[in-house]
Order: C-alpha cells, then sequence, then structure tokens
C-alpha cells in the first residue's frame, strides 16, 4: 500500500481514525491519499481520502463527525450548534475536479475512462438502512458499518461506476504518480546558482551607495579584489556621470578597459539604459584609437607599437580634438592592465586636463600582463574589502592571492575541488569533467566554462578561426554553450561554474596572478584541474592546503 503523504495532518480526529481504519485494511496495490486538494480555473476543492484501488476503482470520500444527521438535508451538530452541511455535494465535485485533472495528464495518455465514485463517512452517527435522496445507502458508511469498512469501499467504488473499465495496478501506479504531484522535476544545480546571483546582485546594488563618496571627488580609484563588484561600480559611475547626479551637471563620459571580452559586457549593459545615461564611448582602448581615425594596427604581440608608437599618435590626435569630441571624465576598468604611455592620450583627451574628472578601478593583483602603469596623476583611493559574486568557499580557496582581506558575503555553496593530473593531460582531464558536470550534475552549458592559464583550448581556437573575434564573445553573452577560454581574456567575467585547468608549469612571469584570476571567475562552483606540485609552486602551501592538496 501506497500512502500520500505518509504521514498526513488531520484537523480533526475523525478524519484521522478513519483514516487510520482505511491503512490498516487495504491492499498493497492499493493507494490512499489524505487531505488531497486541488484548483482549477472556477474553485478550490478538497477530497478528505482518495482511496484508489485496482480491480474496483477510485474512491473520493467526506469525513464528517460530531453528530451528523439528515432532514430535508444534511446537518451536523457540534458543541450544541447546528449548521448545513454538503458531503455529498463536496465529494462529488471533488470526485468530478480530481478525473479531469487526472485525464487531461499527458501521464494518463490513452487510458480512458475508468470507474470513479464518491461517499461519505459518519464515524460517530448512526443511519437507516436506506437510500438517501442524494446517495445510496452503500456510499454512505456509518459507526456501525466500520466494522466492514474496507468491503463497503471497495462495493462503493465498484458498484457506483460498475458500467466503467475496472482500474489495473499500472492505472493505479500511474495515478500515484499524477496526484502525488511528482512532475519531472529533479535538484536543479543551476536554479540555486541563479539564486545566489540574485543575492549578488542586490549585494552589488548595495555597495553602489559608495559612489555617493566620491560625488565631491573628480580623481578616485577604486581598489577591490576579485568578485568585489569593481565592474558594477564602473558602469555605474559612468552612468551618473553622464546623467549627471549629485549636483554635477551632466558630463560627455568615456568608459574604457582592455580586453575584448569585458569591453563586450559593458556594451550590452550600457545598451540596456535609457540614451541620457549613456556615455559618449565605451570601448577598449583600442577602439578609442579607432574612433579617433586610427586604421593601421600591428600585431597583438607587438609590444612596441602598443606601448610606444600607438600611444604617440593618440597622443597627437588627442591634442586636435575638437572641444565636442573631448570629454569632461574617463571611467577605466581593470585599469591594472594599462600601460604607462596609454595615460598620457586619455587626460589629453580631457576638456580640462587639470581638474577634468578620472575614475581608475584596479586590483592589482590580477595585473597579468607585463605592464606596470599608473596614471601620472593623483587619485583619492578607496577600497573595496568584500567579496559580493563568489561562494564562501570559493572566496576562501583563492583568498590567499588575493591583495588585500577580503570578507566573503556571497553565501555557502558546493566545496571546492582539486582534481589532480599532468600538466599535460590537464586540458582532456578538465573536459572530461565538463562533460560528467553537465550528464551527471545537470549543469546547463550556458552556466559552465573551461578557462586555461597556458595554451588555449582546441574548442577556444576553432571558434575564434571560425567566427571571429566578435563572434566568439557574442557566444560568451548568448550564453547557450559551454564557453572555452583563457585567464587573459576572461577578466571582469564569470560563470556559475568554472573548470579552471592548468595546463602549464608555473614557471612564466604572471603565474600566480593568472592562477588568481582564474579561481576567482567562478560565481557558484569551481574545479581546479593540474599538477599539484604546479599549485603549490604557484598558489602557495595555503592555496593548495584549502584545496587539500597534501
Amino acid at each position: 500500500m501506497r500512502l500520500i503523504p505518509e504521514h498526513p495532518q488531520f484537523t480533526t480526529a475523525s478524519e484521522e481514525q478513519v483514516w487510520a481504519q482505511v491503512c490498516d485494511g487495504l491492499g498493497s496495490d492499493d493507494v490512499l491519499l489524505a487531505n488531497f486538494r486541488l484548483t482549477d480555473d472556477t474553485r478550490d476543492y478538497e477530497a478528505d481520502l482518495v482511496v484508489v484501488m485496482p480491480e474496483f476503482g477510485v474512491l473520493v470520500l467526506e469525513v464528517k463527525g460530531a453528530s451528523v444527521w439528515y432532514e430535508e438535508g444534511w446537518i451536523q451538530t457540534v458543541a450544541g450548534e447546528s449548521k448545513w452541511i454538503h458531503p455529498v455535494d463536496q465529494a462529488r465535485d471533488a470526485k468530478h475536479a480530481i478525473r479531469r485533472y487526472v485525464e487531461a495528464d499527458p501521464r494518463w495518455g490513452s487510458r480512458g475512462r475508468i470507474g470513479w465514485a464518491h461517499g461519505v463517512v459518519v464515524p460517530y452517527s448512526v443511519f437507516p438502512d436506506q437510500d438517501l435522496p442524494d446517495l445510496p445507502r452503500y456510499a454512505l458508511h456509518d459507526r456501525d458499518d466500520l466494522a466492514t469498512l474496507i468491503a463497503r469501499l471497495r462495493r462503493n467504488a465498484h458498484q457506483m461506476e460498475a458500467h466503467q473499465r475496472l482500474l489495473s495496478v499500472d492505472d493505479a501506479e500511474c495515478l500515484a504518480e499524477i496526484l502525488g504531484g511528482r512532475l519531472a522535476t529533479t535538484y536543479d544545480v543551476n536554479a540555486e546558482a541563479l539564486e545566489r546571483q540574485a543575492t549578488a546582485d542586490r549585494l552589488t546594488d548595495e555597495q553602489t551607495l559608495i559612489l555617493s563618496v566620491t560625488r565631491l571627488l573628480n580623481r578616485v580609484e577604486i581598489r577591490g579584489g576579485a568578485g568585489s563588484g569593481k565592474t558594477v561600480l564602473a558602469l555605474q559611475q559612468a552612468k551618473e556621470l553622464t546623467r549627471g547626479r549629485h549636483e554635477r551637471k551632466a558630463q560627455r563620459t568615456a568608459l574604457l578597459c582592455y580586453s575584448i571580452g569585458l569591453a563586450e559586457h559593458l556594451k550590452r549593459q550600457v545598451a540596456a539604459w535609457s540614451r541620457k545615461d549613456r556615455p559618449a564611448f565605451v570601448g577598449t582602448f583600442e577602439e578609442l584609437a579607432a574612433s579617433w581615425g586610427v586604421t593601421d594596427f600591428g600585431g597583438r604581440d607587438a609590444s612596441q607599437f602598443w606601448e610606444e608608437e600607438l600611444p604617440q599618435r593618440m597622443a597627437r590626435l588627442a591634442e586636435e580634438l575638437p572641444d565636442g569630441k573631448r570629454f569632461d571624465a574617463i571611467v577605466v576598468d581593470e585599469a591594472q592592465d594599462f600601460a604607462d604611455s596609454w595615460w598620457t592620450p586619455l587626460l589629453g583627451s580631457l576638456r580640462d586636463q587639470a581638474n577634468g574628472g578620472l575614475y581608475v578601478f584596479s586590483d592589482e593583483n590580477q595585473r597579468i600582463f607585463g605592464r606596470f602603469g599608473r596614471p601620472p596623476v593623483p587619485l583619492v583611493p578607496l577600497v573595496l574589502d568584500h567579496c559580493l559574486r563568489n561562494t564562501k568557499e570559493i572566496a576562501e580557496a583563492f583568498a590567499p592571492l588575493a591583495p588585500s582581506r577580503m570578507y566573503a558575503r556571497g553565501g555557502t555553496g558546493p566545496e571546492v575541488r582539486f582534481i589532480a593530473s599532468t600538466v599535460e593531460d590537464a586540458a582532456q582531464v578538465a573536459e572530461d569533467e565538463v562533460i560528467r558536470l553537465l550528464d551527471e550534475d545537470g549543469w546547463e552549458p550556458g552556466q559552465l566554462a573551461l578557462i586555461t592559464t597556458g595554451s588555449r583550448h582546441w574548442a577556444q581556437v576553432l571558434q575564434q578561426e571560425e567566427q571571429g573575434q566578435q563572434g566568439y564573445w557574442a557566444s560568451y553573452f548568448d550564453g547557450e554553450d559551454v564557453f572555452y577560454g583563457h585567464v587573459l581574456g576572461c577578466k571582469g567575467l564569470e560563470r556559475s561554474a568554472v573548470v579552471l585547468c592548468l595546463n602549464e608549469d608555473g614557471t612564466r612571469d604572471r603565474a600566480r596572478e593568472r592562477f588568481y584570476v582564474g579561481m576567482s571567475r567562478a560565481t557558484d562552483l569551481l574545479v581546479v584541474v593540474g599538477d599539484p606540485e604546479v599549485v603549490s609552486a604557484v598558489g602557495g602551501s595555503e592555496v593548495a592546503k584549502r584545496l587539500q592538496i597534501t
């Protein structure tokens, strides 16, 4: 016998007594539902008991305690007060509603109509042996009938709908599945990730209050570790400057960053704003140069071009900018990636080069390129020391790599996992883990990323060759497939679940910083794949300890 629920809660002693007696007498294939509630387009229904009995039918019962009798209608007296009741209507209406619900469910399929019946149980009252106007006597079960209650219930179910097909054991199992509220759903890791994301969004919105501190300051550096909400603040700062708030007039503002991926994120965010809030320019340093007329760019590895030739050309172009093309304020996210020479043309593009706005957001420990530039002007420092985007488990794992003490406020999530591998096999082991997370743990592809620290994953290489940079980054923001990326291009970006592939030996410059960036890209689940000795050498003994590497 199957009970749904196994331990029901009853509001009256009469319902509990009848339920217990029915439980004692039902067979192994029978199903008993208690306090079954159903809502359709017209009203709410409640059935005290629904008894599903193979070879007999389905019986919906209404239980009425205290003193019940019939005199031109049903009357019940409780504590000396009498009232009209409608037990037959309740049982019959619930029966029809439940039947419609079952037959409309796709799981019922083409089984067709079976026998559905209704009845009334009055465990403390006695009725004469004759039919009532609205209920046959075999469907009314009083105090004297309790000794043979199960036999009466089977007769009640079968006789009231004798012309219908008999209920089979398979039918009973299907009914239990439908009426038991069991949907084709399971625990969903994605749902937990989305809830934590919503919480992080709320915390980050609260943190934007820090910008009110800067309303009287023109030149500020906001420093914070990974997950502290710097990018959100940079966006909000650019919006407020452009709109003109806190007694400031509207300013012509530029919002810049280094990486293509982060620039795409900034553009997509800004595109959703009203026109009056959108900065005059949003993009990379290279795109700013293109907007000033530069058309011939060197290769990505031509350091002399990017750090000497291009900045010098842009400095000359900045001097020639008309007033309408100059900026009142410049906001730079991930500013630690900017070379020293880049700040000269940026400051030169300000209308007021001495006092024009400069708002810099940085994390020195995410300086993963061989540049050590800083703005050549004094900046008022403000520090963000709360990690909002990552779970406490992830934040604590990368905490030894962060620039300063960070307070984890991102909620609780799964433990960070480490999978030991050789450097040569790390990419394949990481790929296998991605497949496992998809197939076994149920992560949606758009929530997952595989990020490498050494050479690019073959999937990233193929996608960039086939789709180009724009198509590659569009796929990231579309969020439909697993993202394959490299730590150099993922700063400022994140995924709910990240498999970090340490496919280098850690001897290259800035290996520690790349490790830090990679670990902090996951907001909910982090899996690190690599050589334990490389982790210890790059991250130090404290990181190895937190990854449970012995």
